[in-house]
């Protein structure tokens, strides 16, 4: 039918956690405070009318806050830590990604000729891949492919497909039986169940150039190359 699944290193999506840290303003952290309250309790001893001795509850509501802060300080530094250990994480499994292939939002399919392998005369057509996203399960997916005009060249049935990330490729064969000319197409995914629509996200293949670090939003992205950068959690499939 022009249309076969392709093979999958790993089918899962790749997903990341992203953890806020956040720090005492600068002259506020509980050590300062403990500073502070120490002296002025060192002053009001020092100072107080002996027929109208400190409050017992006050000093013991005061010690608790500061102690609490203390709390949530240490709390605050050990999620930076754990933060830091995921971000690091996220950066080794996504080296391990590049040169290889994967599935991101997207909608085009190359189309490209080069010599069969072990023949000097004769030529085969290579297409990169293309999948689909479904939310649900469908009984019927059909896939049309259009040309850079906008001209419809294949229509594609594939029949019933599970809920979930699947891939195919295309042969490169026109619905009038001609092999499809180089360049970029564009291919659109209408599913249904019972005669309901069934929500899908197109799929294109890239390959993975390199990884980026981005200090604007701390996030781990996947560089590439023309298609430009994307944060990890969009990889839908490794190939």
């Amino acid at each position: 039918m022009g249309i076969a699944n392709v093979p999958v290193a790993e089918s899962s999506a790749v997903k990341s956690t992203n953890t806020t840290q956040k720090t005492s303003a600068d002259g506020n952290s509980s050590k300062e405070l403990q500073d502070n309250f120490l002296a002025l309790l060192i002053a009001q001893m020092k100072n107080q009318d002996p027929t109208n001795p400190m409050d017992n509850s006050q000093l013991t509501s005061q010690l608790a806050q500061i102690n609490t802060l203390a709390g949530i300080e240490r709390l605050n530094t050990t999620l930076g830590m754990v933060s830091g250990q995921i971000d690091d994480s996220l950066s080794v499994n996504a080296s391990n990604m590049i040169g290889k292939g994967v599935m991101v939002p997207g909608n085009k399919i190359l189309v490209a000729t080069a010599e069969a392998e072990g023949s000097s005369t004769e030529n085969e057509t290579i297409t990169t891949p293309f999948g689909f996203e479904l939310v649900r399960d469908a009984d019927s997916v059909i896939i049309t492919i259009q040309d850079e005009n906008g001209n419809v060249v294949r229509e594609v049935d594939l029949g019933a497909i599970p809920a979930g990330v699947s891939s195919f490729t295309w042969d490169g064969v026109l619905n009038d039986g001609t092999v499809a000319p180089d360049g970029s197409y564009t291919f659109t995914v209408n599913a249904s169940n019972d005669g309901q629509k069934v929500s899908s996200t197109s799929l294109a293949y890239s390959v993975v150039y390199g990884v980026i670090n981005s200090k604007v939003n701390n996030k781990v992205l996947l560089d590439l190359g023309i298609l430009g950068s994307i944060s990890i959690d969009e990889v839908r499939q490794i190939l």
